[in-house]
């Protein structure tokens, strides 16, 4: 089939796109008026964005031919032109534009397209350059930053709150700042029988609380279990060691003293005497340090315990934190076993204030009585006792029992299997406070009492 000659370009028309005659007057497919149609605009060259044109600046762009209907303009390439990279090189050293039938890029003489051209940097007959170097299959990655593979290996040494960086000596974390939750703002522990748990509470910024459990024989095989619970007076100086150190000091007096055949009410006397030489210790700084801070006051403290033993309870004290009773039947009735060294305790004695009174007074929580180099004269309470009945015995700070305050109310928050579970328990207590509040540190040992031999009576 022959081939007919085709215009240059074709217009179309403006309403549906088909091409049309150069002289129609209108469009055989639609029936649109062209002669409405204005003719387009003429081109205006592209002004230099570096700045006006002059003469000398740019390329002259070749005069287009007369216009007619009959054949179009001839098309300009980019190879008619001379140009320039970015550095400002030509991009063809050669000539102005591509001879008719000159060789490809692929073809002989030339560079395969992505190749070089050799010794010119770029094809004789393109306006394309082909010096650039191969890009490569896969890019290197950055190094690895080597502080990570330095990180601490221990779990317990890294930011509880971003989980990468290392802890300082401080307790700060050195990627974000967080501080470090201290080892002392949460404390379980179980020994034998008897279980305690410590926490800081929800106001304080640490846990001056501190305790000891343990559990050990006497003498003709019969056990014994112990629990000691120091509070350190916020008003003192470095009311944590004072609490930690006087504990520490009276734990093990009774584990040395009560297998040896001391009386469990003699070593509990022992055991709070040699708690205060603990503290008193703490006080004695040197001279330099007390220069440095003329303001500070001897560190204080605190301390309440009990010793369990098959038909006998021992309690020791100096201070307010207390000791309670709650047997197993809830039926019978608990007891507090201590008397508070405090003002509110000191008014109720006197006769001069009830103790709904005297509690409620601001001055009530002032102690009178603690542990530290400028207490009043030690005097240890003791008391021993022989419930007839199993029990659980409760020894708290008044982080706890601020919320529980009689026994009553004590016995309706300790769990019914206390004896069974005393972990169990003293978290529950010390959870108790916690919803309530949380303005102090707690701290809280429960002891199970065995059922007492036959015989045994009250004392």
């Amino acid at each position: 089939m022959s081939q007919m000659p085709q215009q240059a370009a074709l217009a179309k028309c403006p309403s549906c796109a088909e091409p049309v005659e150069s002289g129609d007057l209108f469009c055989g497919a639609c029936g649109y008026d062209l002669s409405v149609v204005s003719a387009p605009p003429r081109d205006h060259p592209t002004l230099t964005m570096t700045g006006p044109a002059g003469p000398g600046d740019g390329t002259a762009w070749p005069t287009p031919g007369p216009p007619g209907p009959a054949a179009s303009p001839e098309p300009h390439l980019p190879t008619d032109l001379p140009g320039t990279d970015s550095g400002g090189t030509p991009l063809s050293g050669e000539g102005s534009g591509a001879e008719p039938g000159a060789t490809s890029p692929a073809g002989p003489g030339g560079a395969e397209p992505g190749g070089h051209e050799g010794g010119g940097g770029h094809s004789s007959g393109s306006g394309v350059r082909f010096d650039r170097p191969d890009e490569p299959d896969e890019y290197p990655l950055q190094a690895p930053d080597p502080r990570p593979a330095s990180a601490p290996a221990d779990p317990a040494q890294l930011c509880v709150a971003c989980r990468t960086g290392r802890v300082d000596s401080d307790g700060y974390c050195e990627n974000c700042g967080h501080a470090q939750p201290r080892e002392r703002d949460h404390v379980e522990r179980e020994s034998g029988p008897v279980a305690a748990v410590s926490d800081r509470g929800l106001r304080h910024h640490r846990n001056e609380d501190a305790f000891a459990v343990g559990h050990t024989t006497l003498p003709d095989g019969t056990p014994a279990a112990l629990a000691i619970v120091c509070d350190g007076v916020s008003s003192a100086t470095r009311p944590d060691d004072a609490s930690l150190a006087a504990s520490r000091a009276a734990g093990d007096t009774l584990l040395a003293a009560l297998p040896r055949g001391t009386h469990p009410q003699a070593a509990m006397h022992e055991a709070i005497v040699a708690a205060a030489q603990a503290v008193n210790v703490l006080a004695e700084e040197p001279a330099t340090a007390r220069e440095h801070a003329p303001h500070q006051n001897a560190p204080a403290c605190t301390i309440v315990g009990a010793v369990v033993t098959p038909g006998l309870l021992v309690v020791g004290w100096v201070g307010d934190s207390r000791v309670y009773w709650v047997p197993t039947d809830r039926t019978a009735p608990p007891a507090r076993l201590t008397e508070d060294d405090s003002w509110a305790a000191q008014m109720v004695a006197a006769g001069l204030m009830s103790e709904a009174e005297a509690y409620a007074d601001a001055r009530a929580h002032a102690i009178t009585g603690w542990l530290g180099a400028d207490a009043y004269e030690l005097e240890p309470h003791t008391a021993s006792f022989k419930p007839d009945r199993p029990g659980a015995v409760v020894v708290c700070t008044d982080g706890l029992w601020n919320y529980a305050e009689t026994a009553e109310e004590m016995s309706e928050i300790l769990p019914l299997d206390a004896a069974a579970r005393p972990l169990h328990s003293a978290r529950v207590l010390v959870g108790h406070a916690l919803d309530g509040g949380g303005h102090d540190n707690v701290t809280v040992a429960v002891l199970p009492f065995p059922l007492p031999p036959q015989g045994a009576g009250s004392a």
